[in-house]
């Protein structure tokens, strides 16, 4: 595998870039796109096709998507393959008539490389965020097929994610871009005006979690670990997902529902990681996270499981990882995190901010749209 970072590539102004998404739903993958999108702009105009959903509806569920309304597209695609999904996609890129295609993930891999290739798009990128899925047999093939049929430049997001994808896939040669963030939107800020925007209560610790809630994510054994935690400890969960109400019951089980703070869909990012004393991310599997990498660019500490890229991606001055999931573990490490988290905050910023910007992400990336 290589590692690409900031190469300086010369780019026509009047060619279009299409990223092409499963859902434009609120998520981390999601988030990568609007923001490789954002720092795109400048170079060329970039559409972004979303199969499922509509925009009216995709829009009035994320408002960080209206920024982008003019150039987002999408196919509503039913459940199941859909010919006509895939006739409107084809449709869509002869009249785009981009340079390069930019698929994410498998779905978008399907439909997107044959779509690409009957449309003569001269070039096809594509990158995985994550490779755990790929224990599954079927999906396992369908990316086997995919890959070999559309030949596409294969990028991972993370030296982990790429091993996995090689150990699955077998003879692949995929590229690692490092995800990267915005570190001039994202930096420290006032913890009580923070608070104080958001709602939450001032003159207690406050942990803070964001992420859909799904079970990938792993907010039941947060929830558990929190139930043994000091009555002046809180947690403020940002996202939104199908197991809202079975996580406030289990808060309400627990005896924690006045400490847990389901905040929804969150638009001011920064601000919620400002508020914080400390970020965990107990996820089942991922890839390379944006939030990790956003709260620590606010200066907070990190406790996170010890799936995907997180040896790489968090701070090993002031983050700590969950090798085992068990919820008294967790507290022990949310315990420490809380005690050593106020002195480490500017290492904590400057290691995110050596790993890599939004800018060199989006630097790697045009060099691949113009091979």
């Amino acid at each position: 595998m290589q590692m690409l970072t900031s190469p300086t590539p010369s780019v026509s102004s009047q060619s279009a870039i299409v990223q092409i998404v499963q859902h434009l739903q609120p998520g981390g993958l999601e988030t990568m796109v609007l923001n490789l999108s954002q720092a795109n702009e400048c170079h060329q105009p970039m559409h972004i096709i979303s199969l499922e959903g509509t925009k009216d509806t995709l829009l009035a569920a994320w408002p960080a998507l209206r920024p982008f309304a003019e150039g987002i597209h999408c196919l509503d695609k039913p459940a199941g393959w859909s010919p006509a999904t895939l006739y409107r996609l084809i449709r869509l890129l002869r009249k785009l008539r981009p340079s390069a295609v930019h698929t994410h993930h498998l779905g978008p891999l399907l439909y997107g490389g044959l779509a690409t290739r009957l449309a003569r798009v001269p070039t096809l990128v594509h990158t995985e965020h994550d490779a755990w899925y790929l224990d599954d047999p079927r999906q396992r093939r369908l990316a086997g097929l995919g890959l070999h049929a559309f030949r596409p430049i294969l990028v991972a997001d993370a030296i982990p994610v790429a091993n996995q994808l090689q150990a699955r896939l077998g003879k692949l040669t995929p590229l690692v871009i490092p995800n990267g963030i915005d570190e001039r939107r994202f930096t420290p800020g006032a913890s009580e005006l923070a608070r104080q925007t958001l709602g939450l209560p001032l003159g207690v610790r406050l942990i803070g979690c964001a992420a859909r809630l799904e079970t990938v994510k792993g907010h039941a054994l947060l929830l558990d670990a929190m139930a043994t935690l000091p009555d002046e400890v809180h947690l403020a969960l940002a996202g939104v997902g199908s197991l809202q109400n079975a996580l406030q019951q289990q808060c309400q089980q627990l005896g924690i529902a006045h400490r847990v703070h389901f905040l929804g869909l969150v638009e001011q990012m920064p601000r919620f990681y400002q508020g914080l004393d400390l970020f965990c991310l107990p996820s089942l599997a991922e890839g390379m996270p944006l939030c990790v990498l956003e709260a620590q660019a606010c200066g907070v500490p990190v406790v996170m499981s010890a799936v995907g890229a997180a040896a790489d991606i968090v701070c090993p001055a002031s983050g700590q990882l969950l090798e085992e999931r068990d919820p008294i573990r967790l507290a022990q490490l949310l315990a420490q995190g809380l005690l050593k988290s106020c002195g480490l905050r500017a290492a904590t910023r400057a290691f995110v901010c050596e790993q890599g910007s939004l800018s060199q992400m989006a630097h790697a990336y045009q060099a691949l749209y113009v091979r």
